[in-house]
This record gives C-alpha cells, structure tokens and sequence, in this order.
C-alpha cells in the first residue's frame, strides 16, 4: 500500500482538562519519513462516525491536501452530514461539507504548528513521533514477547482535530472510524477506499494474506457476513481464531459460543466511543491506553496479559499531543 494513506492508529478522547471538547487523531505513513514525506495530494482522509448505533456512518470528517511544492504542504478540513449508506467503499460527493479548515500548514519540522478553524475547531497535520507502544517482532514470533518496543523510535504523520463535542452529534454514545480514500487508476475522478481501521490491531491479529485488504475494503456494517478468501464469513474466521488463540489458557479455551458472542463484539470494527466519559479504551482510545495488553488478555482467555511494554514519554501535554518526531 501507499505509504501516504496507510493507516497505522487512530484515537478518539475527551479533551484532557475539558469535557466539552473532544480530540479525533488519525496517523498514517508507518515508518515516516522512510518511504514518504507528504500527505497524498489526491486521496481523502476521513474520520467516520455512527451516531445511531447501525454501523452506518452519520458524519463525516474529511481533510484534504494541497501538492506539496517548494517543501510546502497545505489542509483542508470539512465536516459533511452523510444521507445516504457508503456503497462499495466510494466516497459519496452528493452532500454539502461544511468548511472547518482552510489552507493550514502542514508542519514537516520539530515544532507543532496548530491553526484555528470554524466553530471553534483547532488542528494540526504533519510530521510526529509514533504514539503506538508494541513489541512486534515478539507479536511475529509466535507471541513470544519479550518486551523490546518496535515503535519507541519511529515517526508517523498524525492529523489531529480538536474541536466542540457537540459536531459529533447530540447523542454522546457514538461509534468512531477512520478510512482511506485514492483515486482509481481507471477512473480517476473516481475515489474508493484502501485502508480504514476501527479497534486497533483487529485486522492485524485476525485475517491472514488477502483477507487482509478485504477486510479494509469492507464496510463496518457488512463484516459479519462478507466472505474471506476460504469462503467463510470473517465472523466465523473470527471465532475460529478466539478459540485457536486461547487453546491453553489457565482459564480454558473458548468454547464455540463463548467466541462467537466475543466475534460478534469485535465485528463490526468500530471504536466505541461515549464522548461524555474521560475513560480510556475499550471507551474510545488515549494515546497511553495500553491497548495491546487489553485485547491479548482477551482473544488468550488471559493466556497472555501483555507484551511488557508501556506508553511512550513524549506524549506532548497539551494539543495536539503527539510527541515530537525522532530526527
């Protein structure tokens, strides 16, 4: 995948000191500034948000890129009322977005450039330190984890929004998304969907090969039942591996109705998220949620109750919160 619009994390929190604001974060670019240093100038990146509860996107955050030239990279940000359901991962244009953002610097340097918005928004877009905490060599070694972490040292490039809770909608209990958007090669006035997370590492732990980019092409709504490469439903994919990943476990291994009902809280793929509540994930995600240890404690059936590494240290204490980028 483009490095540029390849999803790597995204959180949703009450805003530190403030209950009536929240803070949407979406990081993209693993491995920044390796293989890319810019946003695409083309694609779309999006935070969706289901504020009824069917899996369907209500909301739309949407932030837009200039071309870079000369070094110079510049955002727009637009929030648009969705009337009608996403088909086939398409972006839908048939909406009036309302402007929040226009022309803010995207910062390529140390220092965090925040600009000021409508209706009271702030945001930043650019180059940071990777917030995500993981031992992912020992992840790869068959869950042999031994504590080294794989991200203390590396870059992303983060968009954070700051804005009223209120533009989530009136019901605080609302369910979070991110996507991924790119023109396609035969269509290019044409955008579909590449990439999208809800719950981290969801996609990473359970599907396998292909069924990896079909699952990022799927809509929340439509995961259940949509079919994997094998021909079963990543529903049933799900549960298989719950009771896989807890065989052993001091607690016993999943039976088969003890996995689906847990499958069946993993899909779809959303962040829940009651934005009135300053708790942490499984209630949307700080950036020091640890949430590695939360999910291995639960696909093992307390098997494994973490990877023995912690929240980084530089989280910045005030927006947008991301810490510096190692350079």
């Amino acid at each position: 995948m483009d490095a540029r619009v390849d999803i790597t994390d995204h959180y949703a929190f009450q805003k530190p000191g403030d209950p009536q604001r929240t803070i949407l974060i979406l990081n993209v670019n693993p491995l920044a500034p390796t293989h890319a240093d810019e946003f695409r100038h083309d694609a779309v990146y999006e935070t969706l948000v289901d504020t009824d509860g069917d899996a369907k996107p209500n909301i739309a955050f949407r932030y837009r890129f200039s071309r870079k030239e000369n070094g110079q990279q510049f955002a727009r940000v637009s929030r648009v009322e969705l009337e009608r359901e996403l088909e086939d991962g398409h972006l839908e244009r048939d909406n009036d977005e309302d402007d929040l953002v226009e022309h803010a610097p995207v910062s390529f340097g140390t220092d965090a450039h925040v600009t000021r918005g409508e209706q009271g928004v702030q945001f930043f877009a650019g180059f940071r330190s990777d917030p995500f905490f993981f031992d992912l060599l020992g992840f790869l070694n068959s869950l042999m984890f031994t504590g080294s972490d794989f991200f203390i040292d590396k870059n992303v490039f983060g968009i954070a929004l700051d804005l009223p809770r209120g533009l989530l909608g009136r019901n605080p209990h609302v369910g979070i998304w991110t996507r991924t958007l790119v023109p396609m090669t035969l269509q290019p006035d044409h955008l579909t969907q590449v990439d999208q997370m809800g719950r981290p590492a969801i996609n990473t732990v359970f599907n396998h090969g292909n069924d990896k980019n079909t699952f990022n092409m799927t809509q929340p709504a439509d995961m259940r039942d949509a079919r994997t490469a094998s021909g079963q439903t990543f529903l049933q994919v799900f549960t298989s591996e719950l009771q896989a990943l807890s065989a052993g476990s001091p607690h016993g291994q999943y039976s088969a109705a003890q996995a689906l009902t847990i499958a069946k809280i993993l899909l779809p793929d959303i962040l829940t998220f009651d934005y009135s509540s300053a708790s942490g994930f499984l209630n949307g995600r700080r950036l020091q949620d640890d949430v590695i240890d939360i999910s291995l404690n639960l696909v093992t059936n307390g098997k494994i109750t973490g990877d023995g590494v912690g929240p980084h240290a530089d989280y910045l204490a005030e927006f947008p919160y991301l810490g510096k980028p190692h350079v």
